[in-house]
């Protein structure tokens, strides 16, 4: 049985070419459920409405037997925002996840004019593992917006497991993110190592 899949875009959105459009194809060719939201003015992202706006997907999804989000970039840093945010022990247990892969988060130095509030991202260990059971980091060690040291810092600080894509960028369109056969594998087995665009 497929468990259901959160996918959370990043600045400017996920085009019909992107991996998350094709991994959402898949899993509904496959009989899964998957929430694609479309976040509020991807262009020119507010954190605070991004925030509000993952919060009511988060109550909104269904109790199902595994819940899984997959977010890239910008949306990666939204999740570490999130996560940070969650209160106590037991307080969030009706929006905690199963698993989470943060795909391509954006790094401390990054800098765009239209994206503010999303970077440096909150490295805060024990929010990750109120927000989730299991999170993984999955980097290009040529990303231009995250430095491969920047996401080793990242993943040890989170401690949590980082797979490293020699020459996969961004892990976006432009890099040759389309199909991502690896990621549909990853969503049906966690111990899938993130390694390859095959």
């Amino acid at each position: 049985m497929l468990p259901y899949v959160l996918l959370l875009h990043g600045h400017t959105g996920s085009g019909p070419r992107h991996w998350q459009s094709w991994l959402a194809g898949e899993l509904a060719n496959l009989g899964g459920e998957v929430d694609v939201p479309q976040l509020a003015d991807p262009d020119r992202p507010d954190l605070d409405v991004w925030l509000a706006e993952l919060r009511h997907h988060l109550q909104a999804a269904p109790h199902a037997d595994e819940r899984i989000v997959l977010a890239h970039s910008a949306g990666a840093a939204l999740w570490l925002h999130h996560a940070a945010r969650l209160a106590g022990e037991h307080a969030e247990l009706a929006i905690r996840f199963d698993r989470v892969l943060l795909v391509s988060p954006l790094g401390p130095d990054f800098e765009h004019p239209d994206v503010h509030g999303f970077v440096p991202a909150p490295l805060d260990a024990a929010g990750v593992r109120r927000a989730a059971s299991w999170t993984q980091l999955v980097v290009g060690d040529d990303d231009k917006a995250c430095a491969i040291q920047d996401a080793v810092e990242m993943a040890a600080q989170l401690k949590v497991d980082l797979d490293v894509i020699p020459g996969g960028a961004h892990l976006n369109t432009d890099a040759g993110y389309g199909p991502w056969p690896a990621v549909l594998d990853w969503v049906r087995d966690r111990h899938t190592r993130m390694v390859t665009n095959r």
